[in-house]
């Protein structure tokens, strides 16, 4: 898909940026002398583990589900997601006075089904590994009238989740690079969108896992590449294909990915709780994996990384960060 007016832009980043005031966390940037001298640069880390549900993504969830109208909210909304999407799904619905029903593989982390549930949602599950989640929510939707709101194929969820990025560099100017995670790529869309606008000159650079490089293999090929369903403990990233408006959108954007194994993100994870003191999920810790590894190459002076989130129970943080199993 190629278009002189793109899908998303800036002036939509902003426009998002007003439904979200009050209503979503203005999230910390924090900064670590130790992260800078391990580096060689400036670093800014942007931190969306402090996001309401524990996520970046309530901002693209409340944005889309904030412009439905009377009658779409009465009858409900759908949502598929793996974990995240899900509670902020949950939540912006509660929030409008409207219902959720989410599609969630049978293996989603036991904390994240039962955040949803306790926003409110009913759950139904789908095996990841085997069935169509895309199907099972577009069929739950037209048998029960709800308006699907998808995890990152919708520009409005798009423009939302583009809101981190502009924070970001409202509060520290223009950055040399932006290191942020990708999945379905809506994040990183949205956040390349509204930098890319303000200050051409940023590079930016997503995150993958290595088991699940379907966006880095995509952007070579220069189209959409499926891989088989990742295995890996990033499940926010645990995706085959990206999005078909979201790669529209990166193919021109994005200035390269990177990959890093789940070995270096539990160490990423690790070395945020120890040095930072902040918790982070998997696919949260990927761009501070890049970092620590060196994968991005020689730093330019500032650097900001998008932290996406923190949505793991004790025992699972435990189990990746204790022992290393």
């Amino acid at each position: 898909m190629t278009t002189t007016t793109p899908p998303v832009t800036l002036d939509d980043v902003r426009a998002a940026a007003e439904r979200l005031e009050g209503v979503a966390h203005r999230t910390p940037v924090l900064r670590s002398r130790t992260l800078d001298a391990l580096a060689g640069a400036e670093i800014h880390l942007k931190c969306e583990n402090f996001q309401r549900v524990g996520a970046f993504k309530f901002r693209g969830a409340y944005n889309a589900a904030s412009r439905l109208t009377p009658g779409q909210l009465s009858r409900g909304i759908a949502a598929y997601s793996s974990g995240n999407h899900a509670q902020a799904v949950a939540l912006a619905a509660r929030q409008l006075g409207a219902t959720a029903v989410i599609v969630m593989p049978e293996d989603a982390p036991p904390s994240k089904r039962a955040a949803t549930e306790g926003y409110g949602a009913e759950i139904v599950t789908y095996d990841r590994y085997g069935g169509d989640r895309v199907a099972v929510a577009e069929a739950l939707a037209a048998e029960r009238g709800l308006t699907l709101v998808p995890p990152y194929e919708h520009p409005h969820v798009i423009a939302g989740q583009g809101t981190a990025a502009l924070e970001l560099v409202e509060e520290t100017g223009a950055l040399d690079i932006l290191l942020a995670p990708v999945g379905g790529g809506g994040l990183i869309a949205g956040s390349a969108t509204a930098v890319k606008a303000l200050h051409p000159g940023t590079r930016v650079i997503g995150v993958e896992p290595e088991a699940g490089d379907d966006t880095r293999r995509s952007l070579e090929a220069g189209r959409r590449v499926a891989v088989p369903v990742p295995r890996t403990i990033a499940d926010g990233q645990a995706l085959h294909i990206p999005g078909e408006l979201t790669f529209s959108l990166n193919r021109w954007l994005l200035d390269g990915i990177v990959l890093v194994g789940d070995d270096e993100i539990r160490e990423a994870m690790r070395f945020a709780f120890e040095r930072l003191k902040i918790v982070l999920e998997p696919s949260g810790a990927t761009p501070l994996a890049a970092l620590l590894t060196g994968r991005v190459g020689p730093l330019p002076p500032r650097v900001g990384l998008i932290l996406s989130g923190g949505n793991i129970d004790a025992a699972r943080f435990a189990r990746l960060c204790g022992s290393g199993a």
